[in-house]
């Protein structure tokens, strides 16, 4: 009789610990649809998003061997979560990306290129990543790049990075969000393009420490489309931050850790989810075929990544395969960079380089607008 009640018991409590990670997973699937401005909490759901839904195939796993009929519980959440767990986690077949160009084909490059100061810490390892950025996108022979962090000193011969580009790139728009020495430095977001700019603009969100949305409208033979690039706010860790991060690692009631911490991410949460609305508000207005890129500082399973997305395709989904991780610290889900081309393109072929250039894996896409 005991040994019955123990295992009863037992069965249950399993249950009811499967059942609460149930409600978490289902939580999390609201998060792209609550606004941070009110719902900021919700984000912390939605970077965990990922790993409950691996705990919930364990558990379906966990029973199909112990009690089939109660791994339908699972089953029947993570079907419920199909959408958001279908921005995660790209199933194509493996194929190479090829150097040699479709006819028509237009190729996109973007890349958080961290101020040209490579991974080193040193003056000679920034040296070499900054020629090193130059002859991967060289290599790449991208008609269009679209890049962040870009940096430019209009009087420092070292500084000079546009003339890096230009000879391939003579048609550009710098938005120059940051300047300091009286304008003779300036650091944002640009798009370089060999086909000319018909026009040009950004949009500034609010914030002091935002960069903008900006645009160009490039003509390529009888077709005229609109490149948007981006970088949205990002949580501002610093060295204190990340130290904090080990300490709570090691006691997690470091209070005071934890505080700036959480601070700094809801921040970052609210201010993104006011940058996506406005971002979706310009880009619906686009009079020509677009394609979005950026650096969206959020995963896919977010509000600011559902909201700039909309209808769009996502080109690691259409010919990747695995979760995609662009950027390479903190986490290994961290898909946080993005090429969202609108539904008149065909993503012909998609692909991410990681040469230990920058913090940020670049990406390059194959787009051909429908006829």
């Amino acid at each position: 009789m005991a040994k019955g009640f123990f295992r009863r018991f037992t069965k249950r409590f399993l249950l009811m610990i499967n059942i609460f990670f149930c409600v978490i997973f289902l939580l999390g699937c609201l998060v792209p649809f609550l606004n941070p401005l009110t719902w900021w909490f919700m984000g912390f759901l939605g970077l965990i998003f990922p790993y409950v839904g691996l705990i919930l195939v364990l558990w379906v796993l966990f029973w199909w061997f112990i009690k089939p009929k109660l791994s339908l519980i699972s089953i029947l959440v993570l079907l419920i979560g199909y959408k958001q767990l279908g921005v995660l986690f790209a199933i194509n077949k493996p194929v190479s990306f090829q150097q040699e160009k479709a006819s028509g084909a237009l190729r996109i490059a973007d890349w958080n290129i961290r101020s040209f100061v490579g991974t080193g810490n040193t003056w000679e390892k920034q040296k070499l990543a900054r020629q090193g950025i130059v002859d991967l996108l060289t290599r790449l022979d991208a008609d269009v790049l679209c890049l962040q962090e870009f940096n430019h000193s209009y009087i420092k011969e070292t500084g000079n990075n546009l003339s890096l580009f230009t000879t391939r790139y003579p048609y550009y728009y710098f938005s120059r969000d940051f300047k300091r020495d009286g304008g003779n430095y300036a650091s944002g977001t640009i798009i370089f393009s060999r086909y000319p700019i018909l026009d040009s603009g950004k949009v500034k969100y609010p914030g002091k420490f935002s960069e903008s949305l900006i645009y160009a409208d490039i003509v390529k033979g009888p077709d005229t489309f609109r490149i948007y690039t981006t970088h949205l706010l990002s949580f501002r860790f610093n060295k204190t931050d990340y130290d904090g991060m080990d300490k709570i690692k090691e006691d997690p009631e470091t209070f005071a850790a934890s505080k700036s911490i959480v601070r700094k991410m809801k921040h970052a949460f609210t201010q993104r989810g006011a940058q996506a609305d406005i971002a979706k508000a310009h880009i619906q207005q686009s009079p020509y075929p677009s394609v979005l890129s950026g650096d969206f500082n959020d995963i896919p399973n977010s509000y600011t990544y559902f909201t700039m997305k909309g209808d769009r395709k996502d080109a690691f989904l259409q010919k990747s395969l695995g979760i995609g991780r662009t950027y390479l610290s903190l986490a290994p889900t961290l898909r946080i960079d993005y090429i969202l081309p609108d539904k008149r393109f065909d993503v012909l072929q998609f692909d991410m380089v990681d040469e230990n250039l920058s913090d940020h894996l670049l990406l390059v896409s194959d787009l051909k607008l429908k006829k």
